[in-house]
């Protein structure tokens, strides 16, 4: 008697999950495994900085801009303007900066990386690399893991600051904020775990979407079809994991850093 659809649906995901994690912890074990492939992971960086750097830029200012301008709305509705940048500055670098790095990468660069690897694929150089002894995974996916982590980090840094800025030029412009009462505010409630907590979320998210990325590009379907349908499960993979681990770390963090006194 055949195993009801459900339940089978139930053991193919419960197996591709297995593979994913199996296929961190090669990289993890295999990433200080000489010799390292220095030249794929430049050529790597090189590539996802060129594909992302401007829309992550670009869309940080709206980003920054729309949570001042609702906070500075609903702060001078409460009459707590005084407020504005620290509430503001703190959504920015410790929810929006991560996420938007970490989406741009998974849909800019993830999606290239699986494509890659997914003709790769189908063309049989990965079976062709395995015949000859070398390891794809160490060959292919390390270096564009590590890529993916070292950008996430500093595409965070350059949104954040992005953001910040066009926060605090909305806020100031348009809402008639007071420049010093915006910064004031936000020295006075910051403090240096939220950066911390920020890239932290900057190195997980960009490790995720780099994993989840040559994953579905080394399991692609049959044909070029098969790896278009790849890439857009891994973004859509991609995106469910940020999400749902955003809202672990922002929980953890809350809970274990307490908040600064005024």
């Amino acid at each position: 008697m055949s195993a009801p659809p459900v339940a089978t649906m139930g053991l193919a995901a419960l197996r591709q999950v297995g593979r994913l994690c199996s296929l961190g912890l090669d990289v993890l074990r295999l990433s200080l495994k000489p010799p390292y492939q220095f030249r794929e992971f430049i050529q790597q960086c090189w590539f996802i900085v060129r594909v992302s750097i401007l829309p992550a830029a670009l869309v940080a200012i709206p980003f920054g801009a729309v949570i001042a301008l609702q906070l500075g709305s609903l702060t001078q509705q409460i009459g707590a303007q005084s407020f504005t940048g620290s509430a503001s500055v703190l959504a920015v670098i410790q929810q929006a900066s991560p996420l938007i790095t970490a989406l741009l990468i998974a849909g800019a660069g993830g999606s290239a990386v699986c494509a890659d690897l997914g003709s790769r694929t189908i063309r049989e150089e990965i079976d062709a690399m395995r015949a000859l002894g070398v390891s794809p995974i160490h060959r292919l996916v390390v270096p564009r893991v590590h890529a993916a982590i070292v950008i996430a980090v500093l595409l965070n840094g350059m949104v954040s600051v992005v953001g910040v800025l066009g926060g605090y030029f909305f806020n100031v412009i348009m809402q008639d904020g007071t420049p010093g009462a915006y910064l004031a505010s936000f020295s006075a409630l910051a403090q240096l775990p939220d950066l911390w907590i920020s890239e932290i979320k900057a190195v997980l998210f960009g490790f995720i979407a780099g994993v989840v990325a040559a994953f579905r590009g080394l399991n692609p379907g049959g044909g070029p079809k098969g790896v278009g349908d790849a890439v857009n499960q891994s973004v859509v993979i991609t995106f469910l994991l940020l999400f749902f681990l955003n809202f672990i770390l922002t929980t953890i963090y809350l809970q274990i850093v307490p908040p600064k006194a005024l």
